[in-house]
């Protein structure tokens, strides 16, 4: 399986109920300011959307505190990601990360340089992975471009933002390109931790987001990246189709931007969701490391009596549906992620992993 979420092969073509802990989506749900006016995008059905999106782009720039002109939409976060990889021919790649990374690469024929996460212990069986900065800027010598994200998927670290100014400073001043995927950005809980301020001054920076994750809508695929680099905005732009934005997703865009009261209960259900997990997970007897995460969801691995595959099946028998981490670049099957739910579904999963 190379992504999470496939609730239909065993769940729902079958009629079954599952719990997906393998998908990383808000589970508050889509915001009541989309369903409320979910009916504009019914009747802008008889006509072709904005080509321009000015409404849309108006919203996203007010959100997001950019200028309007660095915006380029993407028909989900991966549209942007897989035009921006294609526009380079090689990269750096921060492992393990995001598969449609590598798989981009390979449609497009871009050569992959890994760049391999550190580990370190913190406390006992809580563990984290973090960045070798010196390693990006040596690999960025030898590559166009650096792949990374922000929080990283699927161990949820985080980019140092005081660290990274010098892997800036060189891509600046060699012609590299900076692609940053934010996807997960607002999880993080503090939206300073994301690279936007620098956008402005370093026109090696493509950042990548979308509101599929933390407003809960997979199914708009709606994304957007920003940078003040116009060539390389125009380079991704001439490879994509018209109206690639459909009505429902810019009516989501312009809504759901400005719901406060939704972002805000958001922000606190990850904060005391995150630490309840952690610390659940820190005290079962099958996990050997758990490893910290800015995001929301959360990395573990397994011990030596136990795989991927083999707590994939002992959930599943309890309609718990997990996601086996075994085809990440530098991770083997004793290890599974496990997205972070409300606390009623988050109790089930840690009750399921106590009887093991």
């Amino acid at each position: 399986m190379v992504h999470g979420g496939d609730v239909y092969t065993e769940g729902i073509l079958k009629g079954k109920e599952l719990i997906d802990f393998s998908s990383n989506i808000n589970p508050l749900g889509v915001p009541e300011s989309f369903k409320l006016h979910v009916n504009e995008g019914v009747e802008a059905l008889v006509r072709y959307p904005d080509i321009k999106y000015r409404r849309l782009k108006e919203a996203l720039s007010e959100y997001a505190e950019i200028n309007k002109d660095y915006l380029v939409l993407g028909n989900g976060a991966a549209e942007l990601l897989d035009l921006a990889i294609g526009s380079v021919k090689s990269i750096a790649l921060v492992v393990p990360s995001f598969a449609e990374y590598e798989l981009s690469c390979k449609k497009w024929n871009v050569s992959i340089k890994y760049i391999s996460l550190q580990e370190r212990n913190i406390k006992d069986k809580l563990y984290e992975k973090y960045i070798d900065y010196n390693d990006i800027i040596e690999a960025l010598k030898y590559n166009e471009a650096l792949m990374i994200a922000n929080p990283n998927n699927p161990n949820g670290s985080i980019i140092e933002k005081n660290k990274f100014k010098d892997i800036l400073e060189y891509a600046e001043e060699n012609n590299k390109i900076l692609i940053i995927d934010e996807a997960f950005i607002e999880f993080v809980g503090d939206i300073k931790l994301s690279l936007k301020d620098y956008v402005e001054k370093y026109k090696c920076l493509f950042i990548v987001r979308a509101l599929t994750k933390f407003f809960a809508m997979p199914g708009i695929r709606l994304g957007y990246g920003f940078s003040s680099n116009e060539e390389f905005l125009n380079t991704i732009k001439k490879k994509q189709n018209p109206w690639n934005i459909n009505s429902f997703a810019e009516i989501a865009g312009v809504y759901v931007l400005k719901d406060k009261e939704y972002i805000e209960n958001s922000l606190k259900w990850i904060k005391n969701e995150r630490d309840f997990i952690i610390n659940f997970l820190l005290k079962i007897k099958v996990i050997k490391k758990v490893y910290k995460t800015h995001g929301n969801f959360v990395l573990v691995e397994l011990e030596e009596n136990l795989d991927c595959n083999k707590l994939y099946e002992k959930l599943f028998e309890k309609s718990i549906l997990i996601r086996k981490a075994n085809n990440y670049v530098n991770l083997n099957d004793k290890y599974v992620r496990f997205a972070i739910k409300d606390r009623e579904k988050n109790k089930i999963l840690i009750e399921a992993l106590k009887d093991l």
